[in-house]
């Protein structure tokens, strides 16, 4: 299922931001006794750090597919249909 409001994704990831940060903090904690929690942090500090990505201000993936009409190649393929 994919996921076409991007507010709603934002949401969703800002809720899994904040649902998760506490636990990175308290694995940042327990991987100073034990070493062996630093791949279950690095995990989750990826997973925060794409959530934070998603809720960035980038721009709506299907929007920025297509090139904007007032781009430079749109004006060269306006000016070749023309010569045609």
């Amino acid at each position: 299922m994919v996921i076409q409001d991007p507010e709603y994704s934002r949401r969703l990831a800002q809720n899994l931001v904040e649902l998760l940060s506490p636990y990175e903090e308290e694995l940042i904690q327990l991987e100073r006794d034990a070493p062996a929690f630093g791949p279950l942090r690095r995990a989750i500090g990826i997973v925060i750090a794409e959530a934070c990505y998603c809720i960035s201000d980038r721009p709506d993936p299907i929007k920025s597919l297509a090139p904007s009409a007032d781009d430079e190649a749109s004006r060269t393929d306006d000016e070749a249909n023309r010569a045609r």
